[in-house]
């Protein structure tokens, strides 16, 4: 610490949400209230502008029943297949859960807010590009240009927004990964329900062939490219340079975009290719999609328990931790194992010695950077933690 400088930002980490007997000021709680506001209305307009383009607009059409009747039959297609894939990002976050509030939110923003200001964008791009060049022209520009552009950035406000205004909530970049598969897997229920509709429209081989590709070939694509911006906004919270916090973000978003461009434009030439352009263009750029996001996660889970058990390794020293208790921790399914043998109590456990870690290494990362830190507040009370529920015999070790 460095009492010598003038008051500097504060970055209180996750360790504070793990010890509600300890009573410290929120310093963001205007910021949050400012937050909530601003995402209500984002809501409000998102879903309005859903419900006119998707609710309203079929009315006038000759057949409003079949309208909503192929968007019951997308919605019975996209919901069900969205709880499974968020199983997925929260392996991800087993070390540190990030609060379900939190979740929620970005992944109700991805649902409303982030289609519908995208629908009403790309719908009006669609249409200015048609009535110049023809519909063919419209669908491609809407679809390689526009909809990366507009869809990575009304997805990346999420973001963007847990990054600013729930500042104690996002630590790095496997958080910024969380937030934005959340959103990410939002936004493409609700546009899955569309893209289902429209294709049911056509006739049931239509629907079969768009859950194939977009339920099942490329289920994890949104994720991917909204992923991007989640990294690039984790290295500006992880960075205490000023150029790195200005140009990650942006770079993030760029590299977002740019994967998005590159599925819709393969997916746009293969429509051209007809069946062949689905084996020779989607599914060997299926593979590597599937294949960098495993390995992203991958390496990111492993970084994480790399940086838990640096900062635990002198708990070890010190008598507070067995190698035992660490080897668990800091283990791929140690939380698992923990349950099994212990039950809840074995969970919290192995939580409060990781997020032990998480303030240790927040609290050198803001000593680096000339920053106060909530999370050294918290190293003694959980070290206290840790004693009292091993003393109940809830180390799974």
């Amino acid at each position: 610490m460095h009492p010598q400088h003038s008051p500097a930002p504060v970055t209180p980490g996750h360790a504070n949400r793990s010890l509600p007997s300890t009573h410290i000021e929120d310093p963001y709680r205007t910021r949050k209230i400012v937050g909530g506001i601003l995402w209500l209305l984002g809501q409000i307009v998102g879903l309005a502008l859903l419900v006119l383009l998707f609710g309203l607009l079929p009315l006038l059409t000759a057949n409003p029943g079949q309208a909503f009747f192929g968007m019951a039959i997308g919605a019975s297609l996209a919901f069900p297949a969205m709880c499974v894939y968020l199983t997925f990002p929260r392996l991800l976050d087993r070390y540190d859960p990030e609060p379900l509030y939190a979740l929620a939110l970005c992944l109700l923003w991805g649902a409303c807010a982030a289609c519908g200001f995208s629908a009403l964008i790309n719908s009006g791009v669609d249409a200015v590009v048609a009535s110049i060049a023809g519909p063919e022209w419209g669908n491609t520009v809407g679809a390689v240009v526009s909809a990366p552009l507009v869809e990575e950035f009304w997805k990346g406000i999420a973001v963007v927004g847990v990054f600013y205004f729930l500042r104690n909530e996002f630590d790095g970049v496997v958080d910024g990964i969380i937030y934005a598969t959340f959103t990410a897997i939002g936004f493409a229920a609700t546009e899955n329900v569309i893209y289902y509709a429209n294709s049911l429209a056509e006739n049931p081989e239509a629907l079969a062939f768009t859950f194939i590709i977009r339920g099942v070939i490329a289920p994890w694509g949104h994720p991917l490219y909204t992923s991007m911006t989640g990294i690039g906004l984790g290295i500006a919270r992880e960075s205490h340079r000023t150029w790195v916090k200005l140009v990650a973000p942006l770079m993030g978003y760029g590299g977002a975009v740019f994967l998005h461009a590159l599925w819709n434009g393969s997916a746009t030439l293969a429509d051209f290719m007809g069946a062949s352009g689905l084996f020779l263009l989607l599914l060997p750029l299926w593979l590597v999609f599937v294949a960098a996001f495993v390995i992203m996660v991958m390496v990111l889970v492993v970084r994480r328990g790399r940086i838990i058990r640096e900062n635990l390794l002198d708990e070890v020293a010190l008598g507070h931790l067995t190698q035992k208790e660490l080897d668990l921790v800091c283990s791929a399914f140690g939380g698992l194992v923990a349950w099994f043998r212990k039950g809840a109590r074995g969970t919290e456990f192995v939580r409060a010695v990781a997020r032990l870690g998480l303030s240790k290494w927040h609290t050198a990362r803001a000593m680096r950077g000339q920053n106060r830190t909530f999370s050294m507040d918290f190293i003694l009370p959980l070290r206290a933690k840790i004693r009292e529920l091993r003393a109940q015999g809830a180390s799974p070790a």
